[in-house]
């Protein structure tokens, strides 16, 4: 099995920044992407980046895109999102995601779930 452990939200104000990370353990060896998703109250969750976890390739929805940068570190087995310019619209339980095919922005192509990291702007 496969377990993801998200870290790093908390409470910034509007143009502020912070770092997420997501940690991965377990049988991890078949994952081949990994993502950020994000979930606001009342509304549907969301894609918001993903990286190919060996050539990475990233992709990013159009509303974070220049402002939000995805990466991560094979020799941690770690996802990050760093997250800048951050505005109201961006509160929201970010969740990372694995997935044993290619980059994708639909959350169904992903096969492994984090339990969220609550991220609030708000000024």
């Amino acid at each position: 099995q496969v377990q993801l452990v998200e870290s790093g939200g908390g409470l910034v104000q509007p143009g502020g920044s912070l770092r997420l990370s997501c940690g991965a353990s377990g049988s991890t060896f078949r994952i081949n992407a990994m993502g950020w998703f994000r979930q606001a109250p009342g509304k549907e969750r969301e894609f918001v980046a993903a990286i190919s976890w060996t050539g990475g390739s990233t992709i990013y929805a159009d509303t974070v895109k220049g402002r939000f940068t995805i990466s991560r570190s094979n020799y941690k087995n770690t996802l990050y999102l760093q997250m800048n310019s951050l505005k109201p619209e961006d509160t929201a339980v970010y969740y990372c995601a694995a997935t044993y095919s290619n980059v994708a922005p639909e959350a169904s192509h992903y096969d492994h779930w984090g339990q969220g990291t609550q991220v609030t702007v708000s000024s």
